[in-house]
């Protein structure tokens, strides 16, 4: 409380900079590694509910060194099944928000990007890390479970086999061993994620609204769909965004040997 009576105000535990057609959510919490707590994902749920009109892409990072540690252990709250069952489902809430909000999000990756960081970081479209990232899912030496959407996210990017070793074992990967797994797309020097991250984020602002939603909409959920089901789907996208100003404007463009301006 201040002298005059009135609570004091606390940081945000989520930065929010909008640079341009850019916002940069930075996670604010370096005492902790960033680590996930409920009010922290609730700040991240939030803007992806409401995010600000004119942004086009979104930066997800963290600071002091470290993207996200993971589940904040210290604030974990006794659950019986179905209080915990339903708080994994909140969870899943916000990472499929994050993901299908329409919104392409890069994510700049240093340190630890741990258990519900990396699930965090899996629900991001572009993912830059730097050599000394740490991925790990340390769960099963915790006697506890993934809850935020791993099993389904990284599982499709490693495969099963190769995350029940990384769970058994507690295994660390740094950032070049990231890359190759696919946990990472892009490797960027020591220090320079961030800076990638905008870069990546720029260009991706610049392509048509529609292209990059229907992108976002699409492909993951083609993936779940039988061979059939996905080329029909793949031409109702196509169908859309062929006949939009957006695709004229890209064609003359393309004609006329300019920039698209796209709105």
């Amino acid at each position: 409380m201040t002298d005059a009576g009135k609570p004091t105000q606390t940081a945000p535990m989520l930065k929010i900079d909008v640079e341009g057609p850019v916002a940069i959510l930075t996670m604010n919490r370096p005492e902790k590694r960033n680590a996930m707590s409920d009010g922290l994902l609730a700040e991240i749920d939030a803007f992806f509910r409401a995010p600000p009109q004119d942004v086009r892409a979104v930066v997800l990072t963290g600071t002091a060194g470290h993207f996200c540690s993971g589940l904040d252990l210290s604030e974990h709250v006794s659950r019986d099944a179905e209080a915990t069952m339903r708080h994994s489902r909140g969870w899943h809430a916000v990472m499929d928000r994050v993901q299908y909000g329409g919104l392409p999000v890069v994510s700049a990756m240093f340190g630890a990007v741990i258990g519900g960081g990396l699930e965090l970081a899996a629900a991001t479209h572009v993912r830059v890390a730097e050599p000394s990232t740490i991925f790990q899912l340390p769960e099963g030496r915790r006697g506890i479970f993934v809850g935020g959407g791993a099993s389904v996210r990284i599982g499709r990017i490693l495969g099963a086999d190769r995350m029940i070793e990384m769970m058994l074992t507690g295994r660390k990967y740094g950032g070049e061993e990231g890359v190759r797994l696919g946990l990472a797309h892009y490797l960027a020097s020591e220090g320079g994620a961030l800076e990638m991250a905008r870069e990546l984020a720029a260009r991706i602002a610049s392509n048509a609204p529609l292209s990059n939603y229907i992108m976002i909409q699409a492909l993951s959920r083609i993936e779940d769909m039988s061979k059939q089901d996905g080329l029909f789907t793949e031409s109702l996208c196509a169908a859309l965004t062929q006949t939009s100003p957006d695709a004229r404007e890209g064609l003359a463009a393309f004609l006329e040997k300019r920039q698209p301006g796209f709105f």
